[in-house]
């Protein structure tokens, strides 16, 4: 039964409150948990970050560290700032491998630094659904051929650092219009056309060497009408073992999640996931104390004591653990933290994400010369994004033009319509409206209509997936709402880019 348990411990990564290591994550550490996963309520800075990592370390020296920082709108290390280096949908539209591998270097040179050795990047999704709630900026774009070639960029520049790359969310999440954090997503495409979308990133990340790779809670029906594709054998041992070849670390995402815990509980649905094929259960985001591990190792062992688990499976689950931390070992040794990227290359990326669209027959308005009034349209966002990253323009413009105004609308704030002081603030001068994903939101297109009537003179910035570009007097698409597209975008509307 011991034996049982330490393999059960080898296969649960699971997060933790604080900034420091509590003390029962300790005691499991020493006693041969495998692994943790990290999310932003653990980092503070990065010499914070780097003494949290080191004491894990004291207590298991081969511990795998796992973070969600694909940059971007979905970043852990820069989620109190927002992130220095843009998404990959920037990327995207950019559109040059090197470009992306050394923004991925980058992030691979400070997850290195800060003691992290797994990242839970790239989405390798293929953003074929524009209404996706999920995915969105965090896909390279709806082009599988764009997107198998910037997965493959990401990868080699990340793990050129000595981090392992996990190529998600398998079989790819791109083309749903559920948020598998609260419901199960359904793919209903034939096995050809998932076979030609969906699934081309993934093998090309396979060919590229890629070490891990995230499932997706997703009902693929092509291969199994029943079970996601986490708890699903047909999928992810025939699908990405048997067809695709893929021979690293299976890990899900985060198990808690509607999507498979609703039907089966936290225990049940990562025994199911083991059997299944996945290597390693990812838990933690909302439960995140050591009863929730202690039972879902129990579920575990039990599983295998009753026979739904057979005991190979969940040894060989063990097994890619190790062996994962074992390449981690060996590329660390080899000095592989790969060629330094230029200095602010974030910062660069953005720049060249930008894309203007002048109204015709209307005066230019760019320039800005004098401060504007900034208002910013909020909506809500899915449970991968951080609710407390900043995002914006208001204060990158305010830094070059002292007296720039701003406020923040949410859905709630318009639906008596849309406050009078909002255009009375800007009488008289510059009016510059942010949104987020406008064509998702249609409280943002009605209010964005209202200003824009009044003040057809307006600039509309456009800091999620850019659905029409003919609104405002001039229309500047950032594809993405990092810190550095809201630098980026202020550079523009000021004339300094």
């Amino acid at each position: 039964m011991r034996d049982l348990l330490r393999l059960a411990d080898t296969v649960i990564l699971p997060g933790f409150p604080g900034t420091a290591p509590p003390d029962w994550l300790r005691r499991r550490l020493a006693d041969g948990l495998a692994g943790v996963v990290l999310f932003s309520r653990n980092v503070e800075s990065p010499d914070q970050l780097a003494d949290l990592t080191a004491a894990l370390r004291a207590e298991n020296p081969r511990v795998l560290v796992g973070i969600d920082e694909e940059a971007g709108e979905v970043t852990r290390l820069e989620a109190r700032t927002g992130s220095s280096r843009p998404g990959n949908y920037a990327l995207g539209v950019v559109d040059d491998e090197e470009l992306t591998e050394q923004v991925a270097r980058d992030v691979g040179r400070d997850l290195a630094a800060a003691g992290v050795n797994l990242d839970f990047a790239p989405a390798a999704d293929v953003n074929s659904n524009p209404d996706n709630p999920v995915i969105g900026l965090r896909a390279f774009g709806a082009d599988p051929e764009l997107v198998a070639r910037h997965t493959a960029a990401w990868i080699r520049g990340l793990q050129s650092a000595g981090v392992a790359a996990c190529a998600k969310h398998f079989p790819g999440h791109g083309d749903t219009a559920v948020d598998s954090h609260h419901g199960v997503p359904r793919v209903t495409v034939s096995p050809e056309e998932l076979a030609e979308v969906e699934l081309w990133p993934f093998r090309v990340a396979i060919e590229q060497g890629v070490r891990s790779i995230m499932t997706g809670h997703l009902l693929v029906t092509a291969y199994d009408g029943e079970l996601p594709a986490t708890l699903s054998p047909r999928i992810l041992t025939g699908l990405l073992r048997n067809e695709l070849g893929f021979d690293g670390l299976i890990v899900t995402d985060g198990i808690e999640m509607a999507a498979v815990s609703g039907a089966y509980g936290l225990g049940g649905a990562s025994a199911m996931a083991v059997a299944a094929g996945a290597d390693a259960v990812c838990v933690g985001g909302e439960n995140s104390d050591e009863e929730t591990l202690e039972h879902i190792r129990r579920a575990i062992v039990t599983a295998v004591v009753e026979g739904r688990l057979p005991e190979e499976r969940l040894a060989d689950a063990a097994w890619r653990v190790r062996q994962l931390a074992d390449w981690h070992a060996s590329a660390t040794a080899s000095g592989g933290n790969g060629a330094g990227a230029p200095a602010e290359i974030g910062l660069v990326a953005a720049r060249r994400a930008i894309r203007i669209t002048r109204r015709a027959g209307v005066p230019d308005v760019l320039p800005l010369t004098e401060a504007p009034h900034v208002v910013e349209l909020a909506p809500e966002t899915n449970l991968a994004i951080d609710r407390h990253m900043p995002w914006g323009i208001a204060e990158p413009l305010g830094r070059i033009l002292p007296g720039t105004t701003a406020i923040r609308l949410r859905e709630e704030d318009v639906a008596d319509g849309v406050p009078p002081e909002t255009l009375e603030k800007a009488a008289g001068r510059p009016l510059v409206v942010v949104v987020r994903d406008a064509h998702r939101h249609p409280w943002q297109m009605d209010t964005l209509t209202h200003l824009l009537a009044a003040r057809p003179d307006g600039v509309v910035v456009e800091m999620g997936l850019p659905g029409r570009t003919d609104l405002g007097a001039v229309h500047i698409a950032t594809h993405g709402v990092a810190r550095v597209c809201g630098q980026a975008a202020a550079e523009v509307l000021t004339g300094r880019v």
